[in-house]
C-alpha cells in the first residue's frame, strides 16, 4: 500500500494541508497514521464529508 503526505492529500482534495492534518487527528481519514511529525495517508483514501454541510437530497 502506498502512502501520501498531508500536503499531497490537500493538493489532491483541494483543501489546505493543515485541514488534512486536523481531519487525521480527528480520525476522519480511514487508515491514516502518524509517523513522527508527519501523517501517512493511504493513497486511495477518500476525502471525508464536510460536517458543516447538509447532504444533498
Amino acid at each position: 500500500m502506498k502512502f501520501i503526505t498531508a500536503k499531497e492529500a490537500g493538493e489532491k482534495w483541494g483543501i489546505s494541508d493543515r485541514r488534512v492534518q486536523i481531519l487525521c487527528k480527528q480520525g476522519r481519514i480511514k487508515g491514516a497514521y502518524r509517523l513522527g511529525w508527519t501523517w501517512a495517508i493511504p493513497e486511495d483514501a477518500e476525502k471525508p464529508m464536510d460536517g458543516r454541510l447538509k447532504p444533498a437530497e
